[in-house]
C-alpha cells in the first residue's frame, strides 16, 4: 500500500492536533467551570510579625439562597518557622446573627521539610473550610486570627476567604 504524499500527511497531522487541542480546551473549560466564585479576598499580614490580637475582617455582601464552597488560602514566606498554622474562623450569617467558628489547621510543610504549595519564595496554599447553605439575602461577616501559642508570627504574608457556588 503507497503512503500519502508528504504535504497530505502534514495537512493529516496539524488537523489531528487541531483536533486534540479543541477537545483539550473543551475539557479544561467543563472542568473548571463546576464552580462559580462569588468572593475572593485577601488581606495582607506584615511578615514581620502576625499579633494573635490581629483580626481580619471580611464582609460578604448578600448572596443569593443555595450552598457554597468555602475555602481559606494562605501564602508564607520561606522564613516561615512552624509546619503548620492553626486558625479560628468565625462566620455570623446576617440578617438571622447565627455565629459558627471553626479551628483550621492548615499543614504548610511536609515532615521531610519542605514547602507545600505554590511558590518560591512565598508559598500558597488553600484549605476547605466549610460547605454552607445560606438563605435569599444573607451575608456573612468572617473574622480570622491565628491560634499559635506564639503571640506574634512571623513569615505569614496574606490570608484570603473564597466562596465558590457550588
Amino acid at each position: 500500500m503507497a503512503t500519502p504524499p508528504k504535504r497530505l500527511r502534514r495537512t493529516m497531522t496539524r488537523s489531528r492536533l487541531l483536533i486534540y487541542s479543541l477537545i483539550l480546551a473543551v475539557a479544561v473549560v467543563l472542568v473548571s467551570c463546576n464552580r462559580k466564585n462569588v468572593y475572593v479576598k485577601y488581606q495582607h499580614v506584615p511578615t514581620s510579625g502576625w499579633d494573635k490580637n490581629d483580626t481580619l475582617t471580611y464582609d460578604v455582601s448578600p448572596l443569593k439562597a443555595g450552598r457554597y464552597h468555602e475555602e481559606v488560602g494562605v501564602r508564607i514566606a520561606r522564613s516561615y518557622p512552624f509546619m503548620s498554622l492553626s486558625l479560628v474562623v468565625k462566620q455570623t450569617i446576617l440578617p438571622s446573627g447565627y455565629v459558627h467558628s471553626d479551628t483550621l489547621v492548615c499543614k504548610l510543610v511536609d515532615e521531610s521539610g519542605k514547602f507545600r504549595g505554590q511558590g518560591v519564595s512565598y508559598y500558597q496554599q488553600t484549605f476547605h473550610l466549610n460547605t454552607i447553605r445560606l438563605h435569599e439575602g444573607d451575608s456573612l461577616h468572617i473574622n480570622i486570627k491565628h491560634n499559635m501559642k506564639r503571640e506574634v508570627m512571623l513569615g505569614v504574608s496574606d490570608i484570603g476567604f473564597r466562596i465558590d457556588e457550588e
